[in-house]
Protein backbone atom coordinates (compact mmCIF):
# COMPACT_ATOMS: atom_id res chain seq x y z
CA UNK A 1 0.00 0.00 0.00
CA UNK A 2 1.77 3.26 -0.65
CA UNK A 3 2.54 5.48 1.83
CA UNK A 4 0.93 9.12 2.41
CA UNK A 5 2.57 12.06 4.01
CA UNK A 6 0.34 11.97 6.90
CA UNK A 7 -0.06 7.91 7.65
CA UNK A 8 -0.24 7.07 11.31
CA UNK A 9 -1.49 10.91 12.50
CA UNK A 10 -4.65 10.16 14.31
CA UNK A 11 -6.97 13.73 14.38
CA UNK A 12 -9.35 14.21 17.34
CA UNK A 13 -11.78 16.81 15.43
CA UNK A 14 -13.94 18.58 17.84
CA UNK A 15 -14.33 21.05 15.21
CA UNK A 16 -17.23 22.24 13.75
CA UNK A 17 -18.76 24.46 10.47
CA UNK A 18 -15.96 25.58 8.32
CA UNK A 19 -12.65 26.46 8.69
CA UNK A 20 -11.61 23.48 11.49
CA UNK A 21 -13.23 20.58 9.59
CA UNK A 22 -11.83 22.42 6.13
CA UNK A 23 -8.50 21.84 7.73
CA UNK A 24 -8.81 18.16 9.49
CA UNK A 25 -10.47 16.90 5.70
CA UNK A 26 -6.72 18.70 4.15
CA UNK A 27 -4.92 16.53 6.50
CA UNK A 28 -7.35 13.47 5.93
CA UNK A 29 -6.57 13.98 1.96
CA UNK A 30 -2.91 13.40 2.66
CA UNK A 31 -3.80 10.32 4.71
CA UNK A 32 -4.72 11.01 8.35
CA UNK A 33 -6.62 9.04 10.21
CA UNK A 34 -9.83 11.68 11.27
CA UNK A 35 -12.14 11.05 13.67
CA UNK A 36 -15.14 13.75 13.99
CA UNK A 37 -16.50 13.77 17.47
CA UNK A 38 -20.38 15.28 16.91
CA UNK A 39 -23.13 15.94 19.47
CA UNK A 40 -25.68 13.32 19.52
CA UNK A 41 -28.78 14.02 18.10
CA UNK A 42 -27.62 16.98 15.54
CA UNK A 43 -24.37 16.77 15.12
CA UNK A 44 -22.38 19.32 13.21
CA UNK A 45 -24.13 22.43 13.02
CA UNK A 46 -23.98 22.32 8.87
CA UNK A 47 -25.73 19.21 9.00
CA UNK A 48 -28.74 20.76 8.69
CA UNK A 49 -27.74 23.80 6.85
CA UNK A 50 -29.65 23.62 3.54
CA UNK A 51 -30.73 23.41 1.02
CA UNK A 52 -29.32 21.95 -1.43
CA UNK A 53 -29.38 18.37 0.29
CA UNK A 54 -27.50 15.84 -0.87
CA UNK A 55 -28.24 11.89 -0.51
CA UNK A 56 -27.34 11.84 3.22
CA UNK A 57 -26.86 15.02 4.94
CA UNK A 58 -26.19 18.65 3.46
CA UNK A 59 -23.72 20.04 0.28
CA UNK A 60 -22.10 22.35 3.13
CA UNK A 61 -21.55 19.58 5.45
CA UNK A 62 -21.12 17.07 2.63
CA UNK A 63 -18.26 20.10 1.29
CA UNK A 64 -15.59 19.72 4.36
CA UNK A 65 -16.01 16.48 5.62
CA UNK A 66 -15.16 13.64 3.89
CA UNK A 67 -12.26 10.77 4.54
CA UNK A 68 -13.52 11.47 8.25
CA UNK A 69 -14.96 8.68 10.85
CA UNK A 70 -18.11 10.21 13.03
CA UNK A 71 -19.05 9.67 16.47
CA UNK A 72 -20.83 11.03 18.88
CA UNK A 73 -19.87 12.25 22.41
CA UNK A 74 -22.26 14.61 25.01
CA UNK A 75 -18.84 16.61 26.68
CA UNK A 76 -21.39 17.14 29.18
CA UNK A 77 -21.91 13.82 30.50
CA UNK A 78 -19.02 12.39 32.71
CA UNK A 79 -18.43 8.87 30.95
CA UNK A 80 -18.47 10.67 27.22
CA UNK A 81 -15.81 13.00 28.80
CA UNK A 82 -13.69 10.06 29.75
CA UNK A 83 -14.26 8.58 25.70
CA UNK A 84 -13.28 12.32 24.89
CA UNK A 85 -9.86 11.85 27.13
CA UNK A 86 -8.79 8.36 25.96
CA UNK A 87 -9.14 9.79 22.40
CA UNK A 88 -6.92 12.74 23.16
CA UNK A 89 -4.39 9.74 24.60
CA UNK A 90 -4.62 7.97 21.13
CA UNK A 91 -4.30 11.02 19.19
CA UNK A 92 -1.42 13.57 17.74
CA UNK A 93 -3.29 15.79 17.06
CA UNK A 94 -6.61 17.61 18.43
CA UNK A 95 -8.45 20.63 16.63
CA UNK A 96 -11.10 22.65 18.25
CA UNK A 97 -12.61 25.90 17.66
CA UNK A 98 -15.34 26.53 21.00
CA UNK A 99 -15.39 29.73 22.19
CA UNK A 100 -11.88 30.04 23.64
CA UNK A 101 -11.86 28.55 27.42
CA UNK A 102 -15.00 26.57 27.05
CA UNK A 103 -13.28 22.94 26.52
CA UNK A 104 -11.98 23.80 30.52
CA UNK A 105 -15.36 22.67 32.49
CA UNK A 106 -14.95 19.70 30.37
CA UNK A 107 -11.38 18.89 31.61
CA UNK A 108 -10.57 19.37 27.57
CA UNK A 109 -8.77 22.19 27.74
CA UNK A 110 -4.82 22.48 26.08
CA UNK A 111 -3.41 21.84 29.73
CA UNK A 112 -5.56 19.10 30.47
CA UNK A 113 -4.70 17.17 27.29
CA UNK A 114 -1.57 18.02 27.54
CA UNK A 115 -0.94 16.53 31.06
CA UNK A 116 -3.14 13.18 29.72
CA UNK A 117 -0.80 13.42 26.30
CA UNK A 118 2.65 15.59 25.92
CA UNK A 119 3.22 14.75 22.67
CA UNK A 120 -0.01 16.32 21.32
CA UNK A 121 -0.84 18.96 18.96
CA UNK A 122 -3.59 20.76 20.23
CA UNK A 123 -4.94 23.18 17.91
CA UNK A 124 -7.46 25.87 18.92
CA UNK A 125 -9.31 27.96 16.28
CA UNK A 126 -10.85 31.07 17.31
CA UNK A 127 -12.74 34.43 15.48
CA UNK A 128 -10.45 36.60 17.23
CA UNK A 129 -7.93 34.93 19.09
CA UNK A 130 -7.95 33.77 23.32
CA UNK A 131 -7.01 37.29 24.74
CA UNK A 132 -9.36 40.38 24.68
CA UNK A 133 -11.02 39.27 21.58
CA UNK A 134 -12.20 35.67 23.26
CA UNK A 135 -15.38 36.88 24.20
CA UNK A 136 -16.58 37.44 20.76
CA UNK A 137 -18.38 35.17 18.26
CA UNK A 138 -16.34 34.33 15.01
CA UNK A 139 -18.45 34.31 11.89
CA UNK A 140 -16.68 34.78 8.63
CA UNK A 141 -19.09 37.70 7.61
CA UNK A 142 -18.19 39.68 10.37
CA UNK A 143 -14.59 39.00 10.22
CA UNK A 144 -14.85 39.91 6.42
CA UNK A 145 -16.38 43.57 7.78
CA UNK A 146 -14.39 44.41 10.92
CA UNK A 147 -10.43 43.01 9.02
CA UNK A 148 -11.12 45.19 6.28
CA UNK A 149 -11.57 43.26 3.39
CA UNK A 150 -15.49 44.21 2.80
CA UNK A 151 -13.67 47.87 2.58
CA UNK A 152 -11.57 46.70 -0.56
CA UNK A 153 -13.90 44.40 -1.82
CA UNK A 154 -17.25 46.00 -4.51
CA UNK A 155 -17.12 48.90 -6.87
CA UNK A 156 -15.75 52.42 -5.94
CA UNK A 157 -19.55 54.17 -6.14
CA UNK A 158 -21.44 50.92 -4.35
CA UNK A 159 -21.68 49.40 -0.90
CA UNK A 160 -18.68 47.17 0.88
CA UNK A 161 -19.43 43.71 -0.29
CA UNK A 162 -18.36 40.57 0.64
CA UNK A 163 -16.42 37.92 -1.08
CA UNK A 164 -18.57 35.16 -2.68
CA UNK A 165 -17.74 32.63 -0.40
CA UNK A 166 -16.76 32.23 3.44
CA UNK A 167 -12.79 33.15 2.62
CA UNK A 168 -11.81 33.82 6.06
CA UNK A 169 -12.98 30.78 7.14
CA UNK A 170 -10.88 28.79 4.53
CA UNK A 171 -7.43 30.87 4.63
CA UNK A 172 -7.69 29.97 8.58
CA UNK A 173 -8.48 26.38 7.21
CA UNK A 174 -5.16 26.24 5.37
CA UNK A 175 -3.17 27.71 7.99
CA UNK A 176 -4.25 25.45 10.92
CA UNK A 177 -3.63 22.56 8.95
CA UNK A 178 0.22 24.88 8.02
CA UNK A 179 0.56 25.07 11.43
CA UNK A 180 -0.28 21.61 12.57
CA UNK A 181 1.76 20.17 10.03
CA UNK A 182 4.84 22.31 11.53
CA UNK A 183 3.97 21.27 14.67
CA UNK A 184 4.19 18.00 13.98
CA UNK A 185 7.45 18.39 12.47
CA UNK A 186 8.69 20.34 15.77
CA UNK A 187 7.66 16.87 17.45
CA UNK A 188 9.59 14.56 15.34
CA UNK A 189 12.49 17.39 16.26
CA UNK A 190 12.11 17.46 20.32
CA UNK A 191 9.41 14.82 21.06
CA UNK A 192 7.31 17.66 22.13
CA UNK A 193 3.60 18.73 21.40
CA UNK A 194 2.65 22.49 21.81
CA UNK A 195 -0.55 24.54 21.08
CA UNK A 196 -1.13 25.99 18.09
CA UNK A 197 -3.77 28.88 17.74
CA UNK A 198 -4.97 30.37 14.48
CA UNK A 199 -7.64 32.94 14.27
CA UNK A 200 -9.59 34.51 11.60
CA UNK A 201 -9.10 38.04 12.06
CA UNK A 202 -5.06 37.63 11.86
CA UNK A 203 -5.91 35.02 8.95
CA UNK A 204 -7.61 37.43 6.88
CA UNK A 205 -5.36 40.74 8.09
CA UNK A 206 -1.90 38.51 6.61
CA UNK A 207 -3.63 37.36 3.54
CA UNK A 208 -4.27 41.18 2.40
CA UNK A 209 -0.51 41.33 1.03
CA UNK A 210 0.41 44.08 -0.93
CA UNK A 211 -3.43 45.79 -0.21
CA UNK A 212 -1.88 45.78 3.48
CA UNK A 213 1.68 46.68 2.14
CA UNK A 214 0.33 49.77 0.49
CA UNK A 215 -1.53 50.80 3.65
CA UNK A 216 1.92 50.24 5.83
CA UNK A 217 3.43 51.88 3.20
CA UNK A 218 1.68 55.33 2.84
CA UNK A 219 -0.46 55.16 5.65
CA UNK A 220 -3.93 55.62 3.78
CA UNK A 221 -6.10 52.87 3.48
CA UNK A 222 -6.98 51.27 0.10
CA UNK A 223 -10.44 51.73 -0.97
CA UNK A 224 -13.02 49.64 -3.21
CA UNK A 225 -11.69 49.80 -7.40
CA UNK A 226 -14.24 46.80 -8.44
CA UNK A 227 -12.26 45.06 -10.87
CA UNK A 228 -9.79 47.21 -11.35
CA UNK A 229 -5.83 46.63 -9.39
CA UNK A 230 -4.57 49.56 -7.25
CA UNK A 231 -1.11 49.35 -9.20
CA UNK A 232 -1.22 47.88 -12.24
CA UNK A 233 -3.54 49.08 -16.17
CA UNK A 234 -5.08 47.07 -17.38
CA UNK A 235 -5.44 44.67 -15.01
CA UNK A 236 -9.50 44.50 -14.89
CA UNK A 237 -12.58 43.13 -16.44
CA UNK A 238 -13.14 45.14 -19.61
CA UNK A 239 -16.97 44.68 -21.41
CA UNK A 240 -16.62 42.52 -24.92
CA UNK A 241 -19.56 41.98 -27.18
CA UNK A 242 -21.21 39.55 -24.92
CA UNK A 243 -19.43 39.36 -21.87
CA UNK A 244 -16.59 40.67 -19.55
CA UNK A 245 -13.10 39.58 -20.35
CA UNK A 246 -10.40 39.88 -17.34
CA UNK A 247 -7.05 41.13 -19.03
CA UNK A 248 -4.23 40.95 -16.60
CA UNK A 249 -0.72 43.25 -18.29
CA UNK A 250 1.98 43.10 -16.36
CA UNK A 251 4.48 45.47 -17.59
CA UNK A 252 5.04 47.61 -20.66
CA UNK A 253 5.93 45.02 -23.00
CA UNK A 254 3.15 43.04 -22.73
CA UNK A 255 0.85 45.72 -23.01
CA UNK A 256 2.80 46.71 -26.83
CA UNK A 257 1.07 43.25 -27.07
CA UNK A 258 -1.78 43.78 -26.19
CA UNK A 259 -2.39 46.68 -28.33
CA UNK A 260 -1.10 45.48 -31.49
CA UNK A 261 -3.51 42.38 -31.30
CA UNK A 262 -6.51 44.93 -30.83
CA UNK A 263 -5.19 47.09 -33.98
CA UNK A 264 -4.11 49.34 -31.20
CA UNK A 265 -0.07 49.58 -31.19
CA UNK A 266 -0.56 53.74 -31.48
CA UNK A 267 -1.36 53.51 -28.10
CA UNK A 268 1.72 51.84 -26.90
CA UNK A 269 3.26 55.08 -27.85
CA UNK A 270 1.24 57.40 -26.42
CA UNK A 271 2.43 59.17 -23.34
CA UNK A 272 -0.51 58.82 -21.42
CA UNK A 273 0.14 55.09 -21.81
CA UNK A 274 3.84 54.31 -22.22
CA UNK A 275 4.28 53.06 -18.91
CA UNK A 276 2.53 50.91 -16.27
CA UNK A 277 2.63 54.13 -13.90
CA UNK A 278 1.06 56.26 -16.97
CA UNK A 279 -1.32 54.04 -17.77
CA UNK A 280 -2.34 53.85 -14.13
CA UNK A 281 -3.21 57.31 -14.12
CA UNK A 282 -4.97 57.58 -17.09
CA UNK A 283 -7.18 54.31 -16.76
CA UNK A 284 -10.93 55.83 -17.58
CA UNK A 285 -9.39 56.80 -20.55
CA UNK A 286 -7.24 53.81 -21.55
CA UNK A 287 -10.36 51.07 -20.82
CA UNK A 288 -13.28 53.23 -23.03
CA UNK A 289 -10.20 52.89 -26.11
CA UNK A 290 -9.35 49.06 -25.79
CA UNK A 291 -13.53 48.84 -24.92
CA UNK A 292 -14.23 50.22 -27.80
CA UNK A 293 -12.24 47.43 -30.04
CA UNK A 294 -12.95 44.42 -28.02
CA UNK A 295 -16.71 45.37 -28.03
CA UNK A 296 -16.51 43.95 -31.81
CA UNK A 297 -15.88 40.73 -30.80
CA UNK A 298 -17.44 38.12 -28.26
CA UNK A 299 -15.72 37.26 -24.79
CA UNK A 300 -14.76 33.77 -25.73
CA UNK A 301 -12.90 34.84 -29.46
CA UNK A 302 -10.64 37.42 -27.93
CA UNK A 303 -9.46 34.70 -25.30
CA UNK A 304 -8.44 32.53 -27.46
CA UNK A 305 -7.06 35.07 -30.14
CA UNK A 306 -5.00 36.81 -27.02
CA UNK A 307 -4.26 33.82 -25.37
CA UNK A 308 -2.52 32.50 -28.20
CA UNK A 309 -0.02 35.57 -28.38
CA UNK A 310 0.67 34.75 -24.87
CA UNK A 311 -1.90 37.66 -23.27
CA UNK A 312 -2.99 36.46 -20.10
CA UNK A 313 -6.87 36.67 -20.03
CA UNK A 314 -10.31 34.89 -19.47
CA UNK A 315 -13.82 35.45 -19.81
CA UNK A 316 -15.82 36.05 -16.42
CA UNK A 317 -17.20 32.52 -16.08
CA UNK A 318 -20.00 31.10 -14.18
CA UNK A 319 -18.83 28.01 -11.41
CA UNK A 320 -20.06 25.14 -13.64
CA UNK A 321 -18.43 26.70 -17.14
CA UNK A 322 -15.08 27.31 -14.43
CA UNK A 323 -15.22 23.75 -13.67
CA UNK A 324 -15.01 23.07 -17.73
CA UNK A 325 -12.07 24.77 -18.43
CA UNK A 326 -9.99 23.61 -15.54
CA UNK A 327 -10.75 19.88 -17.13
CA UNK A 328 -10.07 21.44 -20.85
CA UNK A 329 -6.89 22.21 -19.60
CA UNK A 330 -5.77 18.34 -18.40
CA UNK A 331 -6.73 19.47 -14.90
CA UNK A 332 -8.62 16.99 -12.21
CA UNK A 333 -10.82 19.72 -10.27
CA UNK A 334 -13.32 16.96 -8.95
CA UNK A 335 -13.24 13.82 -7.19
CA UNK A 336 -16.13 10.99 -6.68
CA UNK A 337 -16.07 9.66 -3.07
CA UNK A 338 -18.42 6.91 -3.77
CA UNK A 339 -20.62 5.25 -1.59
CA UNK A 340 -23.44 7.70 -3.36
CA UNK A 341 -22.27 10.87 -2.07
CA UNK A 342 -21.89 13.94 -4.30
CA UNK A 343 -19.18 14.52 -6.41
CA UNK A 344 -16.09 16.84 -4.38
CA UNK A 345 -13.65 19.21 -5.45
CA UNK A 346 -10.42 17.66 -5.33
CA UNK A 347 -7.05 18.89 -2.85
CA UNK A 348 -5.35 20.86 -5.62
CA UNK A 349 -1.93 19.61 -4.45
CA UNK A 350 -0.18 17.36 -6.49
CA UNK A 351 2.89 15.19 -5.23
CA UNK A 352 5.05 13.06 -7.64
CA UNK A 353 6.32 10.65 -4.96
CA UNK A 354 2.71 9.37 -4.00
CA UNK A 355 -1.10 10.46 -5.24
CA UNK A 356 -3.35 11.87 -2.40
CA UNK A 357 -5.41 9.48 0.05
CA UNK A 358 -8.60 7.93 -1.60
CA UNK A 359 -11.13 9.77 -0.97
CA UNK A 360 -14.21 8.48 0.93
CA UNK A 361 -18.18 9.64 1.27
CA UNK A 362 -18.34 12.21 4.40
CA UNK A 363 -19.92 9.96 7.22
CA UNK A 364 -23.10 9.28 8.71
CA UNK A 365 -23.77 11.31 12.14
CA UNK A 366 -22.21 8.60 14.74
CA UNK A 367 -21.20 6.20 12.12
CA UNK A 368 -18.44 5.02 13.69
CA UNK A 369 -19.21 5.74 17.70
CA UNK A 370 -19.03 1.87 18.19
CA UNK A 371 -16.06 1.18 16.58
CA UNK A 372 -13.88 3.69 17.76
CA UNK A 373 -15.00 3.42 21.32
CA UNK A 374 -13.70 -0.33 20.94
CA UNK A 375 -10.57 0.85 19.48
CA UNK A 376 -9.85 3.16 22.44
CA UNK A 377 -10.55 0.92 24.98
CA UNK A 378 -7.52 -1.73 22.95
CA UNK A 379 -4.43 -0.74 21.72
CA UNK A 380 -3.98 -3.73 19.52
CA UNK A 381 -7.08 -2.97 17.58
CA UNK A 382 -6.95 -1.48 14.40
CA UNK A 383 -9.66 0.87 12.90
CA UNK A 384 -11.36 -1.13 9.87
CA UNK A 385 -10.96 0.67 6.45
CA UNK A 386 -13.52 3.85 5.55
CA UNK A 387 -13.55 3.24 1.64
CA UNK A 388 -17.60 3.77 0.91
CA UNK A 389 -18.95 2.47 4.09
CA UNK A 390 -22.85 4.35 4.18
CA UNK A 391 -24.09 2.70 7.75
CA UNK A 392 -24.11 4.04 10.84
CA UNK A 393 -23.77 2.22 14.05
Amino acid sequence: METLPMDGVVVADFSRVLAGPYATMLLADLGATVIKVERPGGGDDTRSWGPPWTNHSSAYFESVNRGKRSITLDLADPEDQEAARRLIRRADVLVENFKPGSLARYGLDYDRAREINPRLVYTSISGFGSKEGAHLPGYDFVVQAVGGLMSITGDADGPPMKVGVALVDVLTGKDAALGIMAALRYRDLTGRGQHVEVNLLSSLLASLANQMSNLLTTGIAPQRMGNRHPSIAPYETLRCEDAFLAVAIGNDAQFRKLTDALGLVVLADDPRFATNAQRVANRDELVRQLENVLGARTAADWQQRLQHLGIACGQVNDMSRAVHYAESLGLRPMVDPGGGAAMQVRMPIDFSGHDSAEVTPPPLLGADTKEVLSWLDDPDQQLSPIVSRRSSS
